[in-house]
């Protein structure tokens, strides 16, 4: 019977995963990626693996969206003088 170790046991749950910086949570996802890539990785690890993956995509996602969401575009008046704010629009 194969035992593993805590280190090897597979990802760390991703529950936590809200606390994490966009760039954080992109570079766990980016080591998945690469883990799963790899080929070298039991298929339990592996569905856990992309199971943690698919939550940091959609973290990843959702801070995305709410950075687009605050990205604001100055107007200028006639002068070409700030006149105020527009909220993002992407279309």
């Amino acid at each position: 019977m194969n035992e593993t170790t805590p280190q090897d046991a597979g990802p760390q749950d991703a529950a936590g995963a809200g606390d994490l910086s966009f760039e954080d949570a992109l570079r766990k996802l980016e080591d998945i990626v690469r883990k799963l890539e790899s080929g070298d990785v039991p298929l339990d690890q592996s569905i856990a693996l992309y199971s943690e993956g698919e939550k940091l995509r959609g973290l990843c996602q959702q801070r995305l969206e709410a950075a687009q969401a605050r990205i604001e575009k100055i107007t200028l008046d006639r002068d070409g003088n700030p006149d105020g704010i527009t909220a993002f629009d992407a279309d």
